[in-house]
């Protein structure tokens, strides 16, 4: 048996519920706080919907993280969203979060619109100097029934297509992992009605493990080049890479897609051994 569950509020903006509906949410977290019942709560909620006196309320209670639906740092894409706050007010929101004494939890929407792979790759600098404690990457998909649907029906709005987001949150992943902040969560989760529910954009069943198997073969990419920068060349020796057991099921990527790419590298299946350690082992093969 695991520890008590972690509730939280997510699914609209928090901090703008109605009055009795605030309090009675913060009621139910402090009466099964102190029962033991709950381990933690978090909610998420918009970065201009901040008010002190609901986040000592909050902090109060007993919540002790929050996740802002920032979607985008950059000025035009929160524009063309009609978010109705800029990328400075963002910024703040992230601050006024940490020094209310909260956890503070990011959400970015790469690929929105207005948003070009130069404005993401921005969007995950000014996330990460902002310091979370954790990101959830939600590559932008259009839903049936809203004003972006009828921009992709009139070809005002392209969204990126799964390869483009892959790569770049692959990329984002590793930023994100090399500072010490954990992404909790890539793209929607699939659920019954999806495909009737979402028209375009970046949908794949399983983009989380693609995103993490890429991410994965660019750090042994990388970790050969820098250790045996000779791998994969005619006539140069064979190596045997030690991969940890919980990275196994990710090595080859999704059914096997990267097995290419690691045969370049001098790595197929004979190459490559399960290691209970946490670690990667490279060994050179003897003559």
């Amino acid at each position: 048996m695991g520890g008590a569950p972690e509730i939280a509020f997510y699914g609209g903006t928090f901090t703008a519920l109605a009055d009795d509906e605030f309090m009675a949410c913060l009621e139910f977290v402090r009466t099964h706080l102190d029962l033991g019942r709950i381990s933690a709560a978090r909610c998420s909620t918009r970065p201009d919907k901040l008010d002190g006196a609901r986040l000592a309320a909050m902090r109060a209670a007993g919540i002790s993280l929050v996740e802002l639906g920032v979607q985008s740092f950059q000025d035009r894409a929160l524009e063309c969203a009609g978010r109705g706050y800029g990328g400075a007010a963002a910024l703040d929101a992230c601050a006024v979060v940490k020094e209310a004494g909260f956890a503070l939890g990011i959400q970015l929407m790469p690929g929105m619109p207005g948003l070009d792979a130069a404005g993401a790759e921005r969007d995950v600098r000014l996330a990460l100097n902002a310091a979370p404690d954790c990101v959830r990457l939600y590559p932008c998909l259009v839903p049936e029934g809203t004003e972006l649907a009828d921009l992709w029906r009139t070809g005002r709005y392209t969204p990126w297509d799964t390869e483009t987001t892959t790569k770049f949150l692959a990329w984002a992943l590793t930023a994100f992992r090399s500072a010490g902040i954990p992404v909790i969560r890539i793209g929607v989760a699939e659920e019954a009605g999806s495909a009737e529910r979402f028209l375009a954009g970046p949908r794949h069943p399983a983009l989380g493990n693609r995103v993490r198997a890429l991410a994965l073969y660019h750090y042994v990419r990388d970790m050969l080049g820098r250790l045996a920068p000779d791998a994969g060349r005619p006539g140069a020796p064979e190596y045997r890479l030690g991969v940890p057991a919980a990275l196994q099921g990710e090595f080859w990527g999704y059914r096997g897609e990267l097995k290419e790419r690691y045969a370049v590298l001098g790595l197929t299946k004979e190459h490559v051994c399960r290691r209970e350690e946490n670690d990667f082992a490279l060994f050179r093969v003897a003559d």
